[in-house]
């Protein structure tokens, strides 16, 4: 069935004026894409408070090019913080040699604030973001605060995955230091010149049209937790119904997920183009931004083509809705087909990671039909065409 998150009421932050003038800024986000792009309106709210502030972001090396042209940060800096994730990173001498460098960096480029977009899930998120923090040696240090966060001066209470949207805790977090939440509050993603001509090059090389009416079907989620999947055979029909109202399907396999986007297409009947191997992240924004809908399960490429303006149907089962379905509160742009089962979310509940593997019998991505995909597709199209774009 199709749900719209309807957000909790905000209390304004306090004006801008009332926080000390900011030269420099670091903002923390080592997470995956669509954990990124939840921040970028919390940027983009920091950017127009402070906007003679040197703004500098920690991301990981797969997430940086998501933040080239996006203007909301003068300074990209990377960490592949999985070698973090977990005791083993901390007991290797080339991983720590690495993790000092960087803690010397930080201190040496003198931030006056550094702001951390995280939640404290595991001991080891605790002693890395706490020590990455501390090494800034930053006047205010400000994010969410379990009770564990004691390195934090400033801090937004953590009500769990799900208390908020994940973009709204953010947006509460910068508003610390006098970010006013920026209106309307829009996830986007900007790319260049480079990613348009290649995405007019990959559209012709399919075998498209410009003038083609397409439905991007993505049928993976990425490395991680895999059981968030619906069923290729469900892809498969969805594809097919889709293309019998005029619509062309086209598959999106991401990195390792070609045989999962083979398994959709051998299953369905009309035949539907494939797209894989794109250069990257603005690459792949720009090919689904020519797409008239797009249908996947909770992924960074949902994300991604939500924040290229693509409207999108979203399948949640074991992951948490409230916390990651696409930022559309009043339900413009995106629908969100999930079941109302008692055990679900079970993925990133309160304030704890649940069962990444699921339960073993995932009743909530099962027992979601094509018909009610078919169904949120046909509202959500009907609703934005007679929208005024």
């Amino acid at each position: 069935m199709s749900e719209r998150l309807t957000p909790e009421p905000r209390t304004r932050n306090p004006e801008p004026s009332s926080h000390p003038s900011l030269r420099r800024i670091l903002v923390v986000k080592l997470a995956g894409i669509g954990d990124l792009l939840t921040a970028f309106p919390a940027m983009e709210a920091l950017r127009k408070c402070h906007p003679e502030a040197e703004i500098s972001a920690l991301v990981t090396p797969a997430t940086a090019p998501m933040l080239e042209g996006a203007g909301l940060v003068d300074r990209v800096i990377v960490l592949d913080k999985y070698l973090f994730d977990d005791a083993g990173g901390f007991l290797n001498p080339r991983a720590l040699t690495g993790l000092w460098a960087l803690a010397a960096r930080l201190r040496a480029m003198h931030f006056d604030a550094a702001i951390l977009l995280h939640h404290m899930v595991f001991w080891s998120g605790v002693v890395k973001y706490g020590f990455l923090m501390l090494a800034t040696a930053a006047r205010f240090r400000v994010g969410l605060d379990d009770g564990r966060a004691r390195f934090l001066n400033l801090s937004v209470r953590d009500r769990g995955f799900g208390g908020r949207h994940e973009v709204e805790y953010w947006l509460e977090v910068v508003g610390l230091l006098g970010a006013i939440d920026p209106q309307p509050v829009v996830v986007r993603v900007r790319w260049g010149d480079a990613e348009d001509s290649y995405a007019d090059e990959a559209w012709g090389g399919i075998g498209l049209l410009a003038t083609d009416r397409v439905v991007a079907i993505h049928p993976g989620s990425g490395s991680y937790s895999p059981v968030r999947r619906w069923s290729p055979r469900g892809f498969a029909a969805v594809a097919d119904s889709l293309a019998s109202v005029g619509l062309k399907p086209l598959v999106v396999a991401g990195p390792d997920e070609e045989d999962l986007a083979a398994s959709v297409l051998a299953a369905a009947q009309c035949r539907p183009l494939l797209l894989k191997a794109v250069p990257g992240p603005l690459h792949l924004a720009a090919i689904l931004s020519r797409c008239r809908l797009f249908v996947g399960n909770d992924s960074g490429v949902t994300q991604i083509a939500f924040a290229a303006g693509v409207p999108v149907v979203a399948l949640f089962g074991p992951s948490n809705r409230w916390a990651w379905a696409p930022y559309d509160p009043a339900g413009e742009r995106s629908r969100v087909v999930s079941l109302d089962l008692g055990c679900s979310p079970c993925l990133y509940v309160g304030q704890s990671l649940g069962l990444r593997n699921g339960c073993g019998n995932p009743l909530c991505m099962l027992q979601i039909t094509p018909d009610a995909v078919v169904a949120a597709a046909k509202e959500l199209m009907a609703a934005t065409e007679s929208r005024p774009q």
